[in-house]
């Protein structure tokens, strides 16, 4: 059975690169009937964000990916938090120690600092010079009955070509010269990520390991280790990076990274899944509309790209408009109710709101648009927009919109095409065009010279607020 697993470290947010990992395995995992566990990496005590762990399981949560095993879930390979597993770390360091494949090493932080230093002087690497591979075992008990504080450290070996076979970029070789003496458990007691993730990997019988590229280089570590533990390694996924216009891995610099602050815009789960499984796969054809139920049926590993993916955020506002469209007006209203009141706006009843998103849908490409684009449908306007004066406001418009407004008073039935109807009446009554009396009609009613349907807007106001508008604004505009 294939067995994939997303397992982030609760050191902040969750990136977007992140959800799209979660997004590959969690699919892969669907697509061929496997199991997706998820697992935190909480062994970088340094890094720690409190917090960080339940804003991540709520991140996924909002995404509507389901670990089927691991953490909070629950399964018999748990525990699925590194932390709660430093036993078996420690175990399987010792093998290491044991069998020659590890070593104990003492040097201090400033041992390290001045090494690095003088190495990087000479234009030389600044890899772990080895100075702790070949003490006496005399000299390492000794040590360590003195506690001296120590670190463990794998052997690379020599002359070695590590080679393995990554699903996106094939057979991948690099020579062990390159490789540095990694550290495996730091002197605090926790393991390092390379062996921590080695060993849970194995445990929890994790077939594909599906991770960004950032990884690759540290591969060979991997491999090294399987082999020191006789492990057979699963397969290799390296996806590749999510990177900006100039090519450069996406950070905060070009804009929002992280997955709640696009939940917080008004972006929809389903439309955040459907552009990010877009960077760096495609299906083979020309969609680009998918429900996480139609990414299920279609993810490929094997369609994942190898070069970076550009972060399109004009893309995903019009796929999130896609997503929208594809609502019912009452599931938008449900949607939509909670932004106001989290961008300190009074909510309208919900039956109102339905009808607002009913007029705004070709102009809607956010939840928050409901609420911060169209602010007339709630309160009347404060302030009329100069430009528009300038431009629309006429010699004619006052004596034309007066006396528009008490035929409109007479209108007995209130439907856009009656409002059109009278209004297109009244201008020809008057000999002019019906622009000279909309463009008016449109400012007075919500201060500004764009929106949705006139004449449907006006219906969902209602005949009493217009009629309110345009007689403010007739005293304001005189």
């Amino acid at each position: 059975m294939v067995r994939v697993r997303f397992a982030p470290s609760p050191t902040g947010y969750l990136h977007v690169g992140g959800l799209r990992t979660a997004l590959y395995n969690y699919l892969m995992a669907k697509r061929l009937g496997g199991q997706f566990i998820l697992r935190i990496e909480d062994t970088d005590r340094t890094r720690l964000v409190e917090g960080a762990v339940d804003a991540l399981l709520d991140s996924l949560k909002w995404a509507g990916i389901t670990p089927d095993e691991g953490a909070v879930v629950g399964g018999d390979k748990g525990p699925y938090v590194q932390s709660e597993r430093l036993p078996i770390y420690h175990e399987m360091a010792q093998k290491l120690i044991d069998e020659g494949h590890a070593y104990y090493c003492f040097c201090t932080p400033e041992r390290l600092e001045n090494m690095r230093a003088e190495l990087s002087a000479k234009g030389e690497s600044t890899a772990y010079d080895r100075h702790c591979r070949n003490l006496s075992p005399e000299e390492v008990q000794e040590r360590l009955a003195k506690g001296e504080p120590h670190v463990i450290r794998m052997k690379i070996p020599d002359g070695r070509t590590i080679t393995f076979n990554d699903v996106v970029r094939g057979e991948v070789s690099f020579e062990s010269s390159l490789i540095d003496d990694q550290v495996l458990i730091k002197t605090d007691g926790f393991p390092t990520y390379h062996l921590a993730v080695v060993v849970d990997d194995h445990l929890m019988g994790i077939t594909h390991v599906v991770r960004g590229e950032e990884w690759l280089s540290s591969t060979p570590k991997h491999v090294l280790l399987y082999e020191y533990f006789g492990w057979e390694p699963p397969k290799f996924v390296h996806v590749p990076l999510i990177i900006n216009e100039s090519g450069k891995k996406l950070s905060k610099r070009d804009g929002d990274v992280s997955v709640e602050s696009y939940r917080e815009k008004g972006y929809l789960p389903e439309a955040m899944l459907n552009f990010l499984c877009l960077l760096g796969w495609n299906p083979g054809d020309e969609r680009e509309f998918f429900t996480l139920e139609d990414l299920a049926k279609t993810f490929s590993i094997e369609r994942v790209r190898k070069s970076g993916a550009v972060f399109d955020f004009g893309k995903l506002l019009y796929i999130n408009g896609l997503h929208m469209r594809a609502k019912s007006n009452e599931e938008l209203a449900d949607l939509a109710l909670p932004f106001f009141a989290k961008l300190g706006k009074e909510a309208p009843e919900r039956g109102y709101l339905v009808k607002v998103i009913e007029v705004m849908a070709e102009r809607a490409n956010l939840l928050t648009d409901y609420v911060t684009e169209a602010p007339y449908f709630y309160e009347d306007p404060q302030e009329y927009e100069e430009a528009t004066i300038k431009k629309r406001w006429k010699a004619a418009s006052h004596e034309l919109l007066q006396g528009w407004s008490e035929e409109l008073a007479k209108l007995a039935e209130f439907t856009p095409e009656a409002i059109e109807a009278n209004l297109r009446d009244y201008a020809q009554s008057k000999g002019v065009g019906a622009g000279q009396l909309i463009h008016p009609v449109r400012l007075a009613l919500t201060g500004v010279g764009n929106g949705p349907s006139l004449f449907h807007m006006m219906e969902v106001l209602g005949k009493e607020t217009c009629l309110r508008r345009i007689k403010k604004a007739l005293e304001v505009l005189a």
